[in-house]
């Protein structure tokens, strides 16, 4: 079997010139000696090995992206939009579950880095922590030292290109219908406060509703239908009158409309439930759900489009819109 000294003996040249010209190198090379080398390689029948392949060229096939949990519908409908534009340009993606460890997050960088991965993409939601956020930020910068491509979804405070999901926007569309239907007893069940996707719904709600809510008519906990369980039930047991829920994502939705049957309450009759990301399981639900729509796989694809472009002098900024789907378990409050 040939090897690649026997193609540069052939072709005259130095296996750092052949080297270069089989395995794609970006480093200029005279076309008269491409043109020796690659008439070598095909007399010489010469197969190239994959693996050196793979560390010699500057365009890497891997990309790795971050997620919290790629279980949770969210991210489900993210990685697919990421994983299409990835198959479409020949990449593979590595998929990480940080499980909303910030610290996983950042092993997980260190080993995307050690194997050369093409780009990385963080989509999941940023955090607030200062301290995590700062070594993020270094494990991120050394990797792009490398000439590795960063891209984030969502505020992360990091530098990359972003693509930023309306969570503000999309939540204050929520607060103004609940405004419009005559709602002012308005209970949240909310992710995990570290998380930057929370606050930004949280205060996107409130500027639809004009009033920021009493902290006793806000329960945090996992953004999943049991976690939509637990606080719809604190809520229950706390604040009297309520005549709406808004749950900062459908899984919690679900878990809302889930206890309020179970207790009795007529929905939205007595209570009305909202959830935000229109996960396919929102229309189906009864009644169905009204919710706010993110582009979810447009999302995913935006983010690893940029992260697979080349990088430019400004990281680039693209934000995608929000829309108020509106459904059933929406109805005027109480009389």
């Amino acid at each position: 079997m040939a090897t690649l000294a026997d193609v540069a003996r052939r072709a005259g040249v130095s296996p750092a010139t052949a080297s270069r010209v089989i395995n794609g190198s970006s480093k200029p090379v005279a076309d008269e000696l491409r043109e020796r080398v690659l008439k070598a390689v095909a007399e010489l029948r010469y197969v190239p090995n994959a693996h050196a392949q793979l560390l010699a060229r500057p365009q890497r096939s891997v990309v790795g992206v971050l997620v919290h949990d790629v279980s949770d519908p969210y991210f489900a409908e993210v990685t697919r939009g990421l994983q299409r534009v990835a198959t479409e340009r020949g990449r593979l993606v590595i998929i990480c579950n940080s499980y909303r460890d910030p610290e996983r997050e950042v092993e997980y960088v260190d080993l995307l880095r050690a194997q050369q991965v093409a780009a990385i993409v963080l989509a999941g939601s940023g955090y607030h922590d200062p301290t995590v956020n700062a070594l993020l930020d270094e494990r991120l910068a050394a990797y792009a030292a490398t000439g590795g491509r960063v891209a984030v979804v969502g505020w992360h405070r990091h530098r990359g290109d972003a693509v930023l999901p309306a969570n503000q926007d999309g939540a204050r569309l929520l607060g103004e219908e609940l405004r419009r239907l005559g709602h002012r007893t308005v209970g949240v069940i909310a992710g995990p406060g570290t998380l930057t996707t929370t606050t930004d719904r949280i205060a996107g709600l409130y500027e639809g509703l004009a009033v920021s809510l009493p902290e006793e008519r806000i329960r945090y906990a996992d953004f999943t239908r049991q976690g939509g369980v637990q606080a719809t039930a604190e809520l229950l047991d706390t604040v009297p009158g309520l005549t709406a829920i808004v749950a900062l994502n459908d899984s919690m939705a679900v878990g809302a409309l889930a206890v309020l049957r179970e207790r009795g309450v007529r929905v939205p009759e007595d209570v009305s439930v909202v959830g935000f990301d229109d996960m396919p399981i929102a229309a189906d639900v009864t009644p169905a759900l009204t919710t706010v729509r993110l582009p979810l796989a447009d999302i995913g694809a935006r983010a690893m489009t940029l992260a697979l472009e080349p990088a430019t002098h400004r990281d680039r900024v693209e934000a995608l819109p929000a829309e108020l789907v509106r459904r059933d378990s929406l109805g005027p409050a109480p009389a």
